[in-house]
């Protein structure tokens, strides 16, 4: 295989690791409470990365830590509201939900840089939003509770996706990831303890998912997709990532026998196809970083 496939290949297992943890954390937390487990995977992502690249700290400066605690804050929300609103929706929708943020990202950089909307990401967002209404409008026409709260949570990553590209220019970008997965870890324990809910269950399932999620989810992702997206274009990397809801809906559907609708497969057709439409335009220069790992 030459390194485009070896890069396209990589990318799709990122993409398939991504996929999973929307079942396998929706188990733990049914067991563990929501900050804990955040606390203890990105503690434990923390402790991985730092292993990996040990010389990096020494490199760590005033204006990486700022601006890495900033965009981690910004990543916790995110987190936040991903894992929360797991506990009232299935894990299938909230891949999709979260995929979301592919399309809010164009929107919010029309709002906040001024930049004109192109074809596709006009396209993409109404495709997006009928999806959208068929995956979580419940009879009355109202948002259903966990996807509003999940939708709370593409609008965060959109968020720091732009967050991130302000700054990665001019930090490095694993010190940069570093810093943030230790901010996501330390706020989650300070809202556990606030919370009153650290109890902490050494169940399988839970074990399981702190492996998956915390070395294999956000520290190895995040080298893989640094190293491999040398060896590609950003555009066919966002269209190759944008498979981890479909991903999530597959194994949600083989691992938690979540059942799928016509419905809910429409919706998450359009959802997917939106995703697409907003990243294939011709002339659109959309850069991903490293740093979104999920």
């Amino acid at each position: 295989m030459n390194k485009q496939q070896i890069a396209d290949l990589s990318l799709l297992f990122i993409a398939f690791i991504w996929g999973t943890t929307f079942a396998i954390v929706k188990d733990a937390i049914a067991i563990v409470p929501p900050f804990t487990f955040l606390a203890l995977r990105f503690f434990l992502a923390a402790i991985v990365l730092a292993l990996l690249f040990p010389k990096k700290l020494l490199q760590l400066n005033t204006f990486t830590f700022v601006s890495g605690t900033i965009v981690g804050l910004i990543f916790f929300t995110g987190y936040a509201f991903q894992t929360i609103g797991l506990q009232y929706t299935t894990a299938s929708k909230a891949g999709f939900i979260t995929g979301l943020s592919v399309i809010i990202v164009p929107i919010l950089a029309t709002i906040l840089m001024k930049k004109p909307p192109t074809t596709g990401a006009i396209a993409g967002v109404v495709c997006a939003t009928i999806g959208l209404a068929l995956l979580s409008l419940n009879q009355h026409f109202s948002l259903e509770k966990g996807d509003a709260i999940i939708l709370g949570c593409a609008f965060a990553f959109a968020i720091h996706i732009l967050a991130v590209s302000k700054f990665t220019p001019h930090v490095d970008p694993v010190l940069f990831s570093l810093i943030q997965i230790i901010t996501v870890s330390i706020v989650s324990g300070a809202f556990s303890c606030g919370t009153k809910s650290i109890a902490f269950d050494f169940n399988p399932k839970v074990i399981w998912a702190l492996i998956i999620t915390a070395p294999l989810a956000t520290s190895l992702a995040l080298v893989i997709q640094s190293a491999m997206q040398k060896c590609t274009t950003a555009t066919r990397t966002a269209l190759i990532l944008s498979m981890e809801p479909v991903f999530s809906a597959l194994f949600s559907y083989f691992y938690l026998h979540e059942h799928l609708t016509i419905r809910t497969i429409t919706g998450c057709m359009l959802v997917f196809l939106g995703m697409i439409l907003a990243e294939i335009t011709p002339g659109k220069r959309k850069k991903l970083k490293i740093d979104n790992a999920q």
